[in-house]
């Protein structure tokens, strides 16, 4: 190929160019960091500024965070470089605890989340925020499958993420997922569960949401995802997690696998290198919690590294006045609105106790299950000790303040859904045995009596229910046939071999002295 010599014409548009490139590279600095697809929402901004971190009492080191604020102002922008100046929204933290994350503009491609910062060293570990979404077991070889790669999270520089998507805000190939997102990246294997869906993961993400926003009351939120689970895979089969969720948060957007696909495909097959870009969202993930110090070695409760975290930082009241608006919008969701308790304040906010116009007791029963069964003997003598501890309260009703004693035995897969609500928010005192059915205590009135009572065969102890009881300012009981144990000297964690078995004792009166003991001890 010939090439001839430049023109005078052919130089002058040569420094026609420069001059052009010279000006926008001064002007750029000033533009508004905007995105360049963008639909706006109300209701979107959790806190102006961020929150400092605060580590909390025994925190593991490796955990710890900064929450200052990293992102450049028009102040911090020298304009007097001739290098064009990179203006990007980097990303920052809310708030942080294992395995629960609030990112202010976090960015998605091909898959990875992308951390967008100056300051890598101000994130915690990224295997406290996230992991691979592999399902969990016990076996050195899963539990190192877990640990995420640089394809599940990374950190880009400033300068990095303008060379891939544009240094300025008119070339910037950034499409934003406006509004407050929910990631939950955890795999199907726990979904399908009332207690894990609704009890540990709801429960969770609300507790940090509303710690997140603190002082501010939470803000909207807009869409839940489920990247590892199709739309069956978080559903239970009595089909309460989708009437939980529809109810609590009723105009939540719900994204799976497949649309999470579809975000995937949009940035990884494509001719234009572009990303997803959060500006806010809260990353749960379940494996990143068992890395933390309370749920991996305490109580295996994913989130009570949320809720525990919060309240040593002073950011969630311990009596669960934050998980009120939820339990709330499932009562009224439910036509449970007529029995809504009334409030009796206390001295300080842990204080606020509700009141209920009766004393109900509700027993679930499970003797119609494939397993965890009392032996039947026991469970008839159960309910005639509860009968006749019912009856003889009515008898004494002067006693009681006037208000009525009631006992509801019940099989909850003989109730409809809106039954079972209702029924609980009516409930001070639920009793039975270890199971899914003890999950409803999310859904009780906090009174000064509210109990747990939860029946496990002799030796046995799990976390589950007594942790979420406690966490909602409530007392729990576990029992071991005639001798119970609350959290002054709760047992280890222990699944014996009769843990599963049908035939589990009990003695019924000294379940219904442990009740009206109780009841009648915080009436005195």
């Amino acid at each position: 190929m010939i090439l001839r010599s430049p023109s005078r014409r052919d130089a002058t548009l040569i420094l026609a160019g420069a001059l052009c490139t010279h000006l926008l590279t001064i002007l750029a600095p000033f533009a508004p960091q905007a995105i360049v697809i963008s639909h706006s929402l109300k209701g979107q901004v959790i806190l102006e500024h961020p929150v400092p971190y605060e580590q909390a009492p025994d925190a593991l080191p490796e955990a710890d965070i900064l929450g200052e604020d990293i992102r450049l102002s028009e102040e911090d922008i020298d304009i007097s470089s001739s290098k064009p100046a990179v203006v990007f929204s980097e990303t920052t933290l809310a708030e942080h605890v294992p395995g629960w994350t609030v990112f202010r503009d976090l960015y998605m491609f091909n898959g990875t989340l992308l951390i967008v910062s100056s300051s890598p060293s101000s994130f915690p570990e990224i295997r406290y925020m996230t992991s691979t979404g592999l399902a969990a077991d016990v076996t050195p070889a899963n539990i190192a499958a877990r640990e995420p790669t640089q394809w599940n999270m990374d950190i880009l520089s400033p300068e990095q993420a303008a060379q891939r998507w544009g240094a300025t805000t008119e070339n910037r190939k950034i499409m934003s997922v406006e509004g407050n997102t929910l990631l939950f990246n955890d795999p199907p294997q726990f979904l399908a569960h009332y207690y894990h869906f609704c009890a540990e993961l709801l429960l969770g993400a609300w507790s940090f949401w509303t710690g997140a926003a603190h002082p501010n009351p939470p803000p909207p939120i807009h869409r839940a995802i489920f990247p590892h689970s199709s739309a069956a895979g978080w559903r239970d089969h009595p089909g309460f997690n989708s009437y939980f969720l529809r109810a609590a948060l009723p105009s939540l957007t719900v994204e799976v696998d497949i649309d999470w696909q579809d975000r995937v495909v949009a940035t990884a097959e494509s001719d234009v290198d572009r990303a997803w870009h959060f500006p806010y969202l809260l990353l749960a993930d379940r494996s990143a919690a068992f890395r933390g110090r309370l749920c991996g070695s305490t109580n295996q409760r994913t989130a009570s590294e949320s809720v525990d975290g919060l309240i040593a930082r002073s950011k969630l009241d311990v009596g669960g006045l934050w998980w009120r608006p939820i339990r709330d919008a499932v009562w009224h969701f439910a036509g449970a609105t007529e029995n809504v308790p009334g409030v009796k304040l206390g001295g300080h906010l842990d204080e606020e106790y509700e009141e209920t116009d009766k004393f109900t007791i509700t027993y679930v029963s499970r003797q119609r299950t494939a397993r965890r069964r009392l032996i039947p003997e026991d469970h008839e003598l159960l309910v005639t000790e509860l009968e006749a501890l019912v009856a003889r309260k009515n008898a004494e009703m002067t006693l009681t303040k006037g208000k009525e004693w009631v006992l509801n035995i019940v099989r909850a897969e003989t109730l409809t859904k809106n039954e079972q609500v209702r029924l609980a928010s009516q409930t001070n005192v639920l009793l039975g045995v270890h199971g899914n059915g003890l999950s409803h205590l999310i859904l009780m009135p906090r009174t000064q009596f509210s109990a747990v009572i939860e029946i496990f065969y002799p030796g046995g102890f799990s976390h589950d229910y007594e942790w979420t009881t406690r966490a909602l300012g409530m007392k729990h009981f576990g029992v071991w046939n005639d001798t119970y144990f609350t959290q002054e000297n709760t047992p280890k964690v222990h699944y014996p071999d009769g843990f599963q078995s049908s035939s589990i004792p009990v003695y019924g009166p000294a379940i219904a002295n442990l009740i009206e003991r109780r009841i009648m001890q915080e009436q005195s």
